[in-house]
């Protein structure tokens, strides 16, 4: 997402008093994610504004359709919600930072497409499914913020598990998971085969590693 600065302006009449806790408008939350600097969850959101879980959920579909024919999108992934650009303004963004396409090798683009579906999932998982040494492949796809380190497995050495991150769902134009194309009936037996693995928290960070919806029980 383009970063942008972002000026407070206070009322015209000069008052400083904030929202009343309890209330959580639409516009609210909107700039509520707008001035965000990393995805927020329903939790955080509803602290934020003293309401309910199904508040957030109603201003969040209230938003998502709001913004459906307009230059922003919202984004979801498992409890993360991020405001990003529509995909179909990709190209004038593009060209405004200066950014060019993701180019991702055949060896990328397949580790990629296993992490995408099979999350959340280990190196040696996808070295499994691979046949070959993910390492350096995954570390490229860390570096380039299209994968990212979601917690670790209860597995003996308790190895890390890796999903995607916000920025593969607004590289490839995805508002989330459920967006992905469906796959083969054989690709997806094969990773299936792997079987499901359970997910412990990063240290320290609890609040944010979560499965952001596996597409195959992951």
């Amino acid at each position: 997402m383009t970063e942008l600065e972002v000026e407070v302006v206070a009322p015209a009449d000069g008052s400083t008093e904030r929202p009343a806790p309890g209330e959580l408008t639409e516009a609210g939350l909107e700039a509520l994610l707008f001035v965000a600097e990393r995805p927020l969850s329903r939790r955080e959101i509803a602290a934020s504004a003293g309401v309910d879980a199904a508040t957030v959920d109603e201003r969040l579909g209230d938003l998502e359709v709001s913004l459906r024919d307009r230059g922003i999108r919202l984004l979801s992934a498992g409890d993360r919600i991020e405001l990003a650009t529509a995909p179909e303004v990709g190209a004038l963004i593009a060209r405004y930072v200066g950014a060019d396409a993701v180019r991702l090798s055949p060896a990328g683009l397949e580790t990629l497409a296993i992490v995408a579906y099979r999350q959340p999932v280990t190196r040696a998982a996808v070295e499994r499914i691979r046949g070959v040494d993910s390492d350096h492949t995954l570390r490229s796809l860390l570096h380039r913020r299209l994968v990212a380190e979601l917690g670790r497995s209860n597995a003996p050495g308790r190895p890390i598990l890796y999903g995607t991150a916000f920025e593969f769902l607004e590289r490839f134009g995805l508002e989330s998971l459920d967006d992905l194309p469906p796959l083969d009936a054989d690709v997806a037996a094969r990773l299936a085969e792997e079987g499901g693995v359970a997910l412990l928290p990063l240290d320290g960070d609890s609040d944010e590693a979560s499965d952001p919806g596996g597409r195959l029980g992951g």
